[in-house]
């Protein structure tokens, strides 16, 4: 697992991340630290890019085309949050693991409150299985 959170290759992303207001911009870079290192824990996945979709954060698979992407942002009512694809299931399904434990936004996302800590144990199934959604 890595320790360190991996320096941003592209300066437009860097910006959107020193754009976010303390203390969401910590809780935003806890989970795409999280994203990283469960990235490097599965081979198949390959590299990582990260990108800016719709203006967030994005992860994707390039080279393997293993995943779905992931994206992190601000919702409209404040806080921070995890985007998963509304097309697939991943979010419904980890929201029937885990009914109570999320603040969730229909099929597509988890919200958090401004100061919280996400729980990155328990997130990293999510972020394992966007990662590998077509590799099943």
């Amino acid at each position: 697992m890595l320790n360190a959170t991996p320096p941003f290759l592209s300066p437009a992303v860097a910006g959107v991340f020193a754009a976010y207001p303390e203390p969401e911009r910590q809780g935003l870079l806890a989970l795409r630290r999280m994203i990283f290192e469960t990235a490097a824990e599965i081979p198949a996945v390959g590299r990582l890019d990260e990108t800016l979709k719709w203006g967030q954060p994005a992860y994707l698979t390039p080279d393997s085309k293993s995943g779905s992407t992931i994206r992190l942002g601000r919702p409209k009512g404040g806080g921070f949050a995890l985007y998963t694809n509304c097309q697939t299931t991943l979010m419904s399904d980890f929201q029937a693991l885990f009914p109570e434990t999320f603040r969730y936004e229909g099929n597509r996302a988890i919200h958090f409150l401004p100061d919280s800590d996400p729980p990155v144990d328990v997130l990293r199934l999510l972020v394992r299985n966007a990662l590998t959604y077509h590799l099943k």
